[in-house]
Protein backbone atom coordinates (compact mmCIF):
# COMPACT_ATOMS: atom_id res chain seq x y z
CA UNK A 1 0.00 0.00 0.00
CA UNK A 2 1.05 3.28 -1.14
CA UNK A 3 0.75 7.23 -0.15
CA UNK A 4 -0.82 9.53 -2.61
CA UNK A 5 -0.05 13.01 -1.64
CA UNK A 6 -0.11 16.31 -3.87
CA UNK A 7 0.43 16.71 -7.30
CA UNK A 8 3.91 15.73 -8.19
CA UNK A 9 5.83 18.19 -11.04
CA UNK A 10 6.53 17.14 -14.54
CA UNK A 11 10.21 19.18 -13.84
CA UNK A 12 12.61 18.32 -10.96
CA UNK A 13 14.93 20.56 -9.34
CA UNK A 14 17.68 19.07 -11.81
CA UNK A 15 16.06 20.09 -15.01
CA UNK A 16 15.36 16.67 -15.57
CA UNK A 17 12.25 15.16 -16.66
CA UNK A 18 9.03 13.54 -14.74
CA UNK A 19 7.38 10.43 -15.43
CA UNK A 20 4.14 11.81 -16.72
CA UNK A 21 0.86 12.29 -15.19
CA UNK A 22 -2.10 10.52 -15.99
CA UNK A 23 -5.47 11.74 -16.02
CA UNK A 24 -8.04 9.77 -14.36
CA UNK A 25 -11.81 10.50 -15.96
CA UNK A 26 -15.04 8.99 -13.75
CA UNK A 27 -18.26 8.18 -15.44
CA UNK A 28 -21.07 9.05 -14.34
CA UNK A 29 -20.10 10.97 -10.91
CA UNK A 30 -22.96 10.32 -9.48
CA UNK A 31 -24.02 6.89 -8.59
CA UNK A 32 -27.70 5.78 -9.84
CA UNK A 33 -29.64 2.16 -9.00
CA UNK A 34 -28.02 -0.52 -11.62
CA UNK A 35 -25.32 2.09 -13.07
CA UNK A 36 -21.95 0.70 -13.98
CA UNK A 37 -18.66 3.07 -13.08
CA UNK A 38 -16.37 3.68 -15.84
CA UNK A 39 -12.53 4.61 -14.98
CA UNK A 40 -10.72 6.01 -18.12
CA UNK A 41 -6.86 6.54 -17.87
CA UNK A 42 -5.28 9.00 -20.21
CA UNK A 43 -1.60 9.00 -20.71
CA UNK A 44 0.10 11.26 -23.72
CA UNK A 45 1.13 8.84 -26.66
CA UNK A 46 -1.14 6.26 -25.20
CA UNK A 47 -0.47 4.30 -28.03
CA UNK A 48 2.83 3.48 -27.32
CA UNK A 49 2.48 -0.24 -25.43
CA UNK A 50 1.02 1.09 -21.86
CA UNK A 51 -0.32 -1.26 -19.20
CA UNK A 52 -3.07 0.49 -17.30
CA UNK A 53 -3.18 -0.05 -13.21
CA UNK A 54 -5.99 0.80 -11.00
CA UNK A 55 -6.77 1.28 -7.49
CA UNK A 56 -8.77 2.13 -4.96
CA UNK A 57 -8.11 5.73 -2.99
CA UNK A 58 -8.17 4.80 1.25
CA UNK A 59 -8.22 7.76 3.44
CA UNK A 60 -5.21 8.56 5.42
CA UNK A 61 -6.05 11.26 7.99
CA UNK A 62 -2.22 10.98 9.89
CA UNK A 63 -1.55 13.81 7.43
CA UNK A 64 -3.45 17.15 7.92
CA UNK A 65 -3.07 17.91 4.23
CA UNK A 66 -5.44 15.49 3.44
CA UNK A 67 -3.97 12.37 1.26
CA UNK A 68 -4.94 9.03 0.19
CA UNK A 69 -3.53 5.09 0.47
CA UNK A 70 -4.48 3.08 -2.69
CA UNK A 71 -4.70 -0.45 -2.76
CA UNK A 72 -4.92 -2.43 -6.41
CA UNK A 73 -8.34 -3.32 -7.41
CA UNK A 74 -9.02 -7.21 -8.61
CA UNK A 75 -8.05 -7.97 -12.46
CA UNK A 76 -5.12 -4.91 -12.47
CA UNK A 77 -2.09 -6.77 -10.65
CA UNK A 78 -0.87 -7.53 -13.96
CA UNK A 79 -2.34 -4.07 -15.67
CA UNK A 80 -4.87 -4.08 -18.55
CA UNK A 81 -4.13 -3.45 -22.19
CA UNK A 82 -7.35 -0.98 -22.19
CA UNK A 83 -6.91 2.02 -20.96
CA UNK A 84 -10.37 1.47 -19.15
CA UNK A 85 -11.92 -0.08 -16.52
CA UNK A 86 -15.36 -1.01 -15.19
CA UNK A 87 -17.02 -1.44 -11.89
CA UNK A 88 -20.00 -3.47 -11.50
CA UNK A 89 -21.72 -3.19 -8.27
CA UNK A 90 -21.22 0.20 -6.89
CA UNK A 91 -22.86 1.78 -4.31
CA UNK A 92 -21.36 4.01 -2.10
CA UNK A 93 -19.34 7.08 -2.75
CA UNK A 94 -15.76 6.20 -3.64
CA UNK A 95 -12.25 7.42 -4.96
CA UNK A 96 -9.82 6.32 -7.67
CA UNK A 97 -6.29 6.40 -8.81
CA UNK A 98 -4.71 5.12 -12.17
CA UNK A 99 -0.93 5.14 -13.48
CA UNK A 100 0.60 3.49 -16.82
CA UNK A 101 3.69 1.39 -17.50
CA UNK A 102 5.60 0.03 -20.26
CA UNK A 103 8.68 -1.64 -21.42
CA UNK A 104 10.98 -4.18 -19.46
CA UNK A 105 11.94 -3.37 -16.97
CA UNK A 106 8.45 -1.45 -16.45
CA UNK A 107 8.61 2.08 -16.53
CA UNK A 108 5.79 4.00 -14.67
CA UNK A 109 3.91 7.01 -14.79
CA UNK A 110 3.18 9.27 -11.48
CA UNK A 111 -0.26 8.39 -9.83
CA UNK A 112 -3.38 9.84 -11.07
CA UNK A 113 -5.10 12.61 -9.27
CA UNK A 114 -7.91 10.91 -7.01
CA UNK A 115 -11.63 10.90 -8.89
CA UNK A 116 -14.64 10.20 -6.98
CA UNK A 117 -17.86 8.51 -7.53
CA UNK A 118 -20.48 10.10 -5.25
CA UNK A 119 -24.00 8.65 -3.87
CA UNK A 120 -26.39 10.61 -2.11
CA UNK A 121 -27.97 7.20 -0.38
CA UNK A 122 -27.51 7.54 3.72
CA UNK A 123 -25.73 4.74 4.84
CA UNK A 124 -25.21 2.96 8.54
CA UNK A 125 -21.13 3.10 8.02
CA UNK A 126 -21.42 6.89 7.75
CA UNK A 127 -23.06 10.21 6.58
CA UNK A 128 -22.79 13.78 6.05
CA UNK A 129 -26.17 16.08 7.34
CA UNK A 130 -26.00 19.94 6.80
CA UNK A 131 -27.46 22.70 8.82
CA UNK A 132 -29.21 24.61 7.09
CA UNK A 133 -30.82 21.68 5.01
CA UNK A 134 -31.14 22.71 1.67
CA UNK A 135 -28.82 23.22 -1.16
CA UNK A 136 -28.61 26.36 -2.05
CA UNK A 137 -27.16 28.92 0.33
CA UNK A 138 -26.33 32.42 -0.34
CA UNK A 139 -22.82 33.28 0.37
CA UNK A 140 -22.73 35.33 3.55
CA UNK A 141 -24.80 32.14 4.67
CA UNK A 142 -22.80 30.29 7.61
CA UNK A 143 -23.07 26.65 7.71
CA UNK A 144 -22.56 23.42 9.45
CA UNK A 145 -21.49 20.17 7.66
CA UNK A 146 -21.40 16.97 10.48
CA UNK A 147 -20.41 13.69 10.49
CA UNK A 148 -21.85 10.49 11.73
CA UNK A 149 -21.11 7.06 11.60
CA UNK A 150 -18.79 4.18 13.37
CA UNK A 151 -15.15 6.27 13.63
CA UNK A 152 -13.91 8.50 16.04
CA UNK A 153 -12.13 11.00 13.39
CA UNK A 154 -13.43 12.40 10.92
CA UNK A 155 -12.49 15.11 8.19
CA UNK A 156 -14.98 17.06 5.49
CA UNK A 157 -13.71 16.89 1.74
CA UNK A 158 -15.01 19.14 -0.78
CA UNK A 159 -14.34 18.66 -4.63
CA UNK A 160 -15.21 22.14 -6.72
CA UNK A 161 -16.28 21.19 -10.30
CA UNK A 162 -14.54 20.60 -12.06
CA UNK A 163 -11.98 18.99 -10.44
CA UNK A 164 -10.39 20.42 -7.62
CA UNK A 165 -10.30 19.08 -4.17
CA UNK A 166 -9.64 20.85 -0.95
CA UNK A 167 -10.32 19.62 2.67
CA UNK A 168 -11.82 21.48 6.04
CA UNK A 169 -8.75 23.01 7.00
CA UNK A 170 -8.10 25.04 3.78
CA UNK A 171 -11.85 26.59 4.27
CA UNK A 172 -13.64 26.03 7.35
CA UNK A 173 -12.91 24.92 11.19
CA UNK A 174 -13.13 21.10 12.03
CA UNK A 175 -14.63 20.79 15.62
CA UNK A 176 -14.51 17.21 16.51
CA UNK A 177 -16.37 15.29 13.57
CA UNK A 178 -18.56 18.92 12.44
CA UNK A 179 -17.03 21.56 9.91
CA UNK A 180 -18.36 24.90 10.34
CA UNK A 181 -18.18 26.96 7.31
CA UNK A 182 -18.56 30.89 7.87
CA UNK A 183 -19.43 31.85 3.84
CA UNK A 184 -20.18 29.34 1.01
CA UNK A 185 -17.92 29.66 -2.12
CA UNK A 186 -19.85 30.75 -5.15
CA UNK A 187 -19.79 28.04 -6.85
CA UNK A 188 -21.19 24.61 -7.06
CA UNK A 189 -19.47 21.96 -5.04
CA UNK A 190 -19.80 18.51 -3.50
CA UNK A 191 -19.15 17.76 0.19
CA UNK A 192 -18.46 14.50 2.06
CA UNK A 193 -17.05 13.26 5.22
CA UNK A 194 -13.94 10.36 5.60
CA UNK A 195 -12.99 7.96 8.09
CA UNK A 196 -9.90 6.21 7.97
CA UNK A 197 -11.81 3.01 6.64
CA UNK A 198 -15.16 4.78 4.74
CA UNK A 199 -16.87 7.59 2.64
CA UNK A 200 -20.06 9.01 3.66
CA UNK A 201 -22.96 10.30 1.58
CA UNK A 202 -22.47 13.25 -0.72
CA UNK A 203 -24.41 16.41 -0.99
CA UNK A 204 -24.04 19.03 -3.82
CA UNK A 205 -23.97 22.60 -2.05
CA UNK A 206 -24.31 25.73 -4.18
CA UNK A 207 -23.83 29.01 -3.25
CA UNK A 208 -24.89 32.46 -4.62
CA UNK A 209 -24.72 36.11 -4.04
CA UNK A 210 -27.34 38.05 -1.95
CA UNK A 211 -29.22 39.64 -4.50
CA UNK A 212 -30.47 36.30 -6.07
CA UNK A 213 -33.15 34.43 -5.80
CA UNK A 214 -32.71 31.09 -4.12
CA UNK A 215 -34.65 27.63 -4.59
CA UNK A 216 -35.34 25.80 -0.56
CA UNK A 217 -35.15 21.94 -1.40
CA UNK A 218 -33.81 19.49 0.33
CA UNK A 219 -29.85 18.41 0.16
CA UNK A 220 -30.82 14.65 0.45
CA UNK A 221 -33.10 12.27 -1.34
CA UNK A 222 -36.10 11.59 -0.56
CA UNK A 223 -38.49 8.72 -0.49
CA UNK A 224 -41.01 7.38 -2.17
CA UNK A 225 -44.28 8.28 -0.18
CA UNK A 226 -43.11 10.92 2.18
CA UNK A 227 -43.79 14.45 1.95
CA UNK A 228 -41.84 17.02 0.61
CA UNK A 229 -41.89 21.12 0.65
CA UNK A 230 -40.19 23.34 -2.07
CA UNK A 231 -39.73 27.13 -1.38
CA UNK A 232 -38.92 30.06 -2.93
CA UNK A 233 -36.51 33.24 -0.79
CA UNK A 234 -34.53 36.54 -1.24
CA UNK A 235 -31.96 37.39 1.27
CA UNK A 236 -34.02 40.44 1.66
CA UNK A 237 -36.96 38.22 2.85
CA UNK A 238 -39.26 40.58 1.54
CA UNK A 239 -42.94 39.13 0.88
CA UNK A 240 -42.91 37.75 -2.66
CA UNK A 241 -46.78 38.32 -4.22
CA UNK A 242 -46.41 36.08 -7.31
CA UNK A 243 -44.58 32.40 -7.35
CA UNK A 244 -44.39 30.29 -9.97
CA UNK A 245 -42.45 26.76 -9.51
CA UNK A 246 -41.05 24.50 -12.31
CA UNK A 247 -40.22 21.04 -12.67
CA UNK A 248 -37.77 20.27 -16.02
CA UNK A 249 -38.70 23.85 -17.21
CA UNK A 250 -42.57 23.01 -16.85
CA UNK A 251 -44.99 24.97 -14.38
CA UNK A 252 -46.48 23.41 -11.84
CA UNK A 253 -47.84 25.49 -9.37
CA UNK A 254 -48.90 29.20 -10.11
CA UNK A 255 -49.98 31.06 -6.05
CA UNK A 256 -49.22 33.90 -3.68
CA UNK A 257 -47.31 31.17 -1.64
CA UNK A 258 -44.14 30.83 -1.37
CA UNK A 259 -44.15 26.97 -0.58
CA UNK A 260 -45.19 24.20 -2.93
CA UNK A 261 -45.99 20.75 -0.95
CA UNK A 262 -45.87 17.32 -2.67
CA UNK A 263 -47.46 15.19 -0.02
CA UNK A 264 -46.50 11.75 -1.44
CA UNK A 265 -43.41 11.44 -3.39
CA UNK A 266 -42.69 9.38 -6.24
CA UNK A 267 -40.57 9.14 -8.61
CA UNK A 268 -41.97 10.90 -10.92
CA UNK A 269 -41.64 13.92 -8.93
CA UNK A 270 -37.57 13.61 -9.68
CA UNK A 271 -36.18 16.04 -11.47
CA UNK A 272 -34.40 19.78 -11.82
CA UNK A 273 -36.53 22.51 -9.99
CA UNK A 274 -36.52 26.46 -9.47
CA UNK A 275 -38.82 29.26 -9.09
CA UNK A 276 -39.55 32.60 -10.25
CA UNK A 277 -41.23 35.56 -8.68
CA UNK A 278 -40.85 39.14 -8.62
CA UNK A 279 -39.19 39.58 -12.00
CA UNK A 280 -36.28 36.94 -10.81
CA UNK A 281 -35.71 32.96 -11.58
CA UNK A 282 -33.15 30.72 -9.01
CA UNK A 283 -30.92 28.86 -9.99
CA UNK A 284 -32.45 24.79 -10.65
CA UNK A 285 -31.72 22.01 -7.98
CA UNK A 286 -31.80 18.32 -8.38
CA UNK A 287 -34.31 16.85 -6.35
CA UNK A 288 -33.60 13.20 -5.84
CA UNK A 289 -35.86 10.12 -5.16
CA UNK A 290 -35.37 6.78 -3.69
CA UNK A 291 -37.49 4.07 -3.71
CA UNK A 292 -38.63 2.00 -0.41
CA UNK A 293 -38.22 -1.14 -2.05
CA UNK A 294 -35.01 -1.10 -4.09
CA UNK A 295 -32.53 -3.88 -3.34
CA UNK A 296 -28.99 -3.83 -2.95
CA UNK A 297 -27.57 -5.42 -6.46
CA UNK A 298 -25.07 -7.38 -5.35
CA UNK A 299 -27.75 -9.01 -2.56
CA UNK A 300 -30.61 -9.16 -5.33
CA UNK A 301 -29.54 -12.66 -7.30
CA UNK A 302 -29.08 -14.25 -3.81
CA UNK A 303 -32.18 -13.23 -2.25
CA UNK A 304 -34.02 -14.66 -5.35
CA UNK A 305 -32.01 -18.18 -4.78
CA UNK A 306 -32.76 -18.47 -1.04
CA UNK A 307 -36.61 -17.50 -2.08
CA UNK A 308 -36.84 -20.18 -4.67
CA UNK A 309 -35.08 -22.89 -2.82
CA UNK A 310 -37.36 -22.02 0.48
CA UNK A 311 -40.35 -21.99 -1.90
CA UNK A 312 -39.20 -25.27 -3.75
CA UNK A 313 -38.67 -27.30 -0.56
CA UNK A 314 -42.62 -26.38 1.17
CA UNK A 315 -44.09 -27.56 -1.83
CA UNK A 316 -41.96 -30.93 -1.69
CA UNK A 317 -43.09 -30.98 1.40
CA UNK A 318 -46.74 -30.53 0.59
CA UNK A 319 -46.39 -33.11 -1.93
CA UNK A 320 -45.26 -35.67 0.44
CA UNK A 321 -47.66 -34.79 3.10
CA UNK A 322 -50.56 -35.36 0.50
CA UNK A 323 -49.33 -38.53 -1.10
CA UNK A 324 -48.92 -40.20 2.78
CA UNK A 325 -52.18 -38.69 3.84
CA UNK A 326 -53.55 -41.07 0.70
CA UNK A 327 -52.13 -44.17 1.25
CA UNK A 328 -53.08 -43.84 4.60
CA UNK A 329 -56.54 -43.09 3.73
CA UNK A 330 -56.28 -46.08 1.23
CA UNK A 331 -55.07 -48.76 3.96
CA UNK A 332 -57.58 -47.93 6.37
CA UNK A 333 -60.13 -47.78 3.64
CA UNK A 334 -59.06 -51.25 2.63
CA UNK A 335 -58.96 -52.58 5.86
CA UNK A 336 -62.40 -51.93 6.70
CA UNK A 337 -63.95 -53.35 3.62
CA UNK A 338 -61.74 -56.37 4.67
CA UNK A 339 -63.72 -56.27 7.64
CA UNK A 340 -67.17 -55.44 6.73
CA UNK A 341 -66.60 -58.50 4.14
CA UNK A 342 -65.40 -60.56 6.63
CA UNK A 343 -68.55 -60.03 8.80
CA UNK A 344 -71.13 -60.01 5.51
CA UNK A 345 -69.63 -63.79 5.09
CA UNK A 346 -70.06 -64.81 8.56
CA UNK A 347 -73.37 -63.87 8.85
CA UNK A 348 -74.39 -65.07 5.52
CA UNK A 349 -72.89 -68.16 7.11
CA UNK A 350 -74.88 -68.05 9.98
CA UNK A 351 -78.38 -67.41 8.35
CA UNK A 352 -77.34 -70.34 6.40
CA UNK A 353 -76.92 -72.85 8.84
CA UNK A 354 -80.44 -71.68 10.70
CA UNK A 355 -82.33 -72.32 7.38
CA UNK A 356 -81.10 -75.44 6.93
CA UNK A 357 -81.59 -76.52 10.29
CA UNK A 358 -85.39 -75.17 10.03
CA UNK A 359 -85.76 -76.19 6.26
CA UNK A 360 -83.77 -78.97 5.70
CA UNK A 361 -81.45 -77.42 3.55
CA UNK A 362 -84.22 -76.19 0.91
CA UNK A 363 -84.71 -72.82 1.78
CA UNK A 364 -82.60 -69.35 2.70
CA UNK A 365 -83.61 -67.32 6.09
CA UNK A 366 -84.49 -63.80 4.76
CA UNK A 367 -86.12 -62.23 7.66
CA UNK A 368 -88.32 -62.62 11.10
CA UNK A 369 -90.31 -60.65 13.65
CA UNK A 370 -90.19 -60.65 17.54
CA UNK A 371 -92.42 -62.95 19.80
CA UNK A 372 -95.50 -61.22 21.41
CA UNK A 373 -97.62 -62.51 23.94
CA UNK A 374 -100.83 -64.72 22.41
CA UNK A 375 -104.16 -65.60 24.86
CA UNK A 376 -103.46 -68.69 26.24
CA UNK A 377 -105.97 -72.02 25.76
CA UNK A 378 -108.22 -72.56 28.41
CA UNK A 379 -107.20 -76.24 29.05
CA UNK A 380 -103.46 -75.41 29.09
CA UNK A 381 -104.10 -73.01 31.94
CA UNK A 382 -105.89 -75.99 33.97
CA UNK A 383 -102.76 -77.74 33.30
CA UNK A 384 -100.42 -74.92 34.85
CA UNK A 385 -98.97 -74.12 31.28
CA UNK A 386 -98.33 -70.82 29.76
CA UNK A 387 -98.25 -70.49 25.89
CA UNK A 388 -95.52 -68.21 23.73
CA UNK A 389 -96.39 -68.17 20.29
CA UNK A 390 -93.65 -66.38 17.80
CA UNK A 391 -95.25 -65.27 14.72
CA UNK A 392 -92.49 -65.14 11.60
CA UNK A 393 -92.83 -63.99 8.40
CA UNK A 394 -90.28 -66.14 6.37
CA UNK A 395 -89.46 -65.41 2.86
CA UNK A 396 -88.69 -69.45 1.10
CA UNK A 397 -86.67 -69.74 -1.79
CA UNK A 398 -86.22 -72.94 -3.78
CA UNK A 399 -82.61 -73.45 -4.40
CA UNK A 400 -82.01 -76.32 -6.93
CA UNK A 401 -79.03 -79.02 -6.83
CA UNK A 402 -77.15 -76.87 -9.76
CA UNK A 403 -77.57 -73.75 -7.46
CA UNK A 404 -79.60 -72.20 -10.03
CA UNK A 405 -82.02 -69.60 -8.73
CA UNK A 406 -85.78 -69.97 -9.71
CA UNK A 407 -88.70 -68.08 -9.53
CA UNK A 408 -90.01 -68.81 -5.39
CA UNK A 409 -92.95 -68.71 -4.39
CA UNK A 410 -93.90 -66.61 -1.54
CA UNK A 411 -95.26 -69.03 1.46
CA UNK A 412 -96.34 -67.73 5.16
CA UNK A 413 -96.15 -70.18 7.77
CA UNK A 414 -97.71 -69.32 11.65
CA UNK A 415 -96.12 -71.42 14.21
CA UNK A 416 -97.44 -72.86 17.41
CA UNK A 417 -94.96 -73.47 19.43
CA UNK A 418 -95.51 -75.42 22.76
CA UNK A 419 -93.03 -75.10 25.61
CA UNK A 420 -94.09 -78.41 26.84
CA UNK A 421 -91.59 -81.27 26.89
CA UNK A 422 -92.33 -84.79 26.46
CA UNK A 423 -92.60 -87.15 29.27
CA UNK A 424 -89.09 -88.01 30.35
CA UNK A 425 -88.31 -83.97 29.11
CA UNK A 426 -86.11 -85.31 26.55
CA UNK A 427 -88.28 -83.96 23.38
CA UNK A 428 -89.60 -80.23 22.37
CA UNK A 429 -92.81 -80.20 20.17
CA UNK A 430 -94.35 -78.11 17.99
CA UNK A 431 -97.60 -77.39 15.74
CA UNK A 432 -97.10 -75.82 12.67
CA UNK A 433 -100.13 -74.58 10.68
CA UNK A 434 -98.93 -73.61 7.24
CA UNK A 435 -101.23 -71.92 4.63
CA UNK A 436 -100.56 -71.82 0.89
CA UNK A 437 -103.16 -70.22 -1.45
CA UNK A 438 -106.52 -70.72 1.17
CA UNK A 439 -104.79 -74.32 1.92
CA UNK A 440 -104.24 -75.24 5.51
CA UNK A 441 -101.74 -77.84 6.76
CA UNK A 442 -101.02 -78.68 10.10
CA UNK A 443 -97.38 -80.52 10.76
CA UNK A 444 -96.28 -82.09 14.07
CA UNK A 445 -92.18 -81.41 14.48
CA UNK A 446 -90.89 -83.12 17.40
CA UNK A 447 -87.05 -81.43 18.29
CA UNK A 448 -84.74 -83.03 20.21
CA UNK A 449 -82.14 -81.56 22.56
Amino acid sequence: MKEFGQKHNKVTKNNTISPPEPVLRVSPWWLSPGASVTLSCEVEHVSAGWSFYWYKAVPDLSHKSGSYSYELLPASSNGTADNSYIIHGQTHTAGYVCRAGRGEPHFYTLYSQPHFVWSGDLHPSASLSVSPDRVQHFTSDSVSLSCEGNSAEWRVSRFLLPDFLSFCSDWGTMNGSTCHVQKIQSSNAVYWCESGSAFSNAVNITGHYDDELLLLSPVHPVTEGHSVTLGCKLRTENLLSKVFFYQNDTIIQSESRVEMIIPAVSKSHEGFYKCQSSGKESPQSWLAVTSTSRPDSSSFPVLVVALTSVVLVIFLFMMWFLYKRSRDSDIISSSQDNNQSSAADHREAQHRNDSMLLHGGSSLFESHKGPEEIQTDPEDENKGESRKVTYSSIKLKTVTKKKKRQKAAEETVYSDVKTGASADGSQLYAQIRKKNKGKSNLHLCNFTD
